[in-house]
């Protein structure tokens, strides 16, 4: 087999962007900016994102046997955390308060909403796209919600952040939880797809 080894191939994050929009949103069809409308969550901390993939499985035990004789998957879900530096940004604020964005519209400059004493199913269609030259990769997740938060705590020597956690659900007509998009940027990948007969 032919070395394919190639550093190009590596990844090294030099920006890392979420963007929200309606529930079941169509995702855009290249890797530009996404248009209205989706909305760019704003600035991010340099960890970038955590993007976990969890499964669940169980194991059928019988007589006769010492090993399981079968494995079930009974679970598999998938899921980001972020930690946002835009406390003030509305739309992340939205998420992280649990409300509508409309909540936040300020009138006169200021913007007064309850918080939810039950949670709200809010969802949103979101985006994680992360660049490393030309290279990129795109999350696109048609149902998702936030359902972790992080301590929300002012402070004197740092921006307030805000860490959420999105679980990600199944779209519209049954469509994938999420999807990944790949731009090699130029990378010649071709060994790695040999030519069958």
């Amino acid at each position: 087999m032919a070395d394919t080894r190639n550093a190009d191939l590596t990844f090294g994050a030099t920006d890392y962007l979420v963007y929200a929009a309606a529930v079941n949103t169509v995702m855009p069809v290249d890797f530009t900016d996404p248009a209205t409308p989706w909305v760019n969550l704003g600035w991010i901390t340099t960890e970038g994102g955590l993007f976990k993939m969890e499964q669940e499985q169980q194991d059928v035990d019988a007589a006769g046997s010492l090993e399981p004789i079968r494995t079930l998957n009974t679970k598999s879900t998938k899921s980001a955390q972020v930690t946002f530096l835009e406390g003030l940004n509305p739309m992340v604020r939205a998420l992280y308060d649990n409300v509508a964005i409309a909540s936040l519209k300020p009138t006169t400059d200021v913007a007064t909403y309850d918080l939810p004493d039950k949670p709200a199913d809010l969802r949103y269609a979101f985006i994680f796209d992360t660049m490393d030259a030309l290279k990129r990769m795109r999350l696109y997740m048609p149902n998702g919600k936030v359902t972790e938060r992080g301590d929300e705590q002012p402070q004197t020597t740092d921006v307030m952040p805000l860490q959420m956690t999105f679980k990600f659900f199944k779209g519209a007509s049954n469509s994938a939880a999420v999807k990944r998009s790949i731009k090699y940027g130029g990378v010649d990948v071709s060994g790695f797809f040999p030519v069958t007969p």
